[in-house]
């Protein structure tokens, strides 16, 4: 989000996070899940003192998927999950995040980019968290 939020507090790192990784002809993934939240955080609540229209978060996504493939959930991804619950005692919330590490590690996505790196340590054998300030 913040690569293509320009009020976004992270912004300038990210964009050139982005940027970087588009000039080396890297690929981004995403899953489906990642997009709703997108959408949901900019439509929810101020974002550096702004809340976003939903014409405003959809075109926002829309640059974001640029240049990104989908990667998606399916019976594969659901076991792997279960496996990573039972493994670090995931509750809640944080299945979300487990569910992303989960999608990663079937598709053989091993980096992670992330402002939330503290929310993916326990993962730090299963995935490679980059964290983005």
């Amino acid at each position: 989000m913040a690569a293509t939020v320009e009020v976004h507090p992270s912004h300038v790192a990210a964009a050139g996070f982005v940027d970087e990784n588009c000039r080396a002809r890297s690929w981004a993934d995403y899953q489906p899940a990642v997009c709703r939240e997108f959408l949901v955080v900019l439509t929810r609540q101020p974002v550096s003192g702004r809340v976003f229209t939903v014409t405003e978060a959809v075109a926002a996504l829309g640059v974001w998927q640029t240049g990104c493939r989908i990667i998606g959930d399916d019976e594969s991804v659901i076991a792997e999950c279960i496996g990573l619950v039972q493994r670090f005692d995931v509750h809640g919330k944080q299945v979300h995040d487990c569910n992303i590490v989960a999608t990663m590690k079937v598709h053989g996505v091993r980096k992670l980019v992330t402002r939330n790196a503290s929310d993916f340590r326990r993962y730090g054998r299963e995935i490679d968290v980059i964290a983005l300030e």
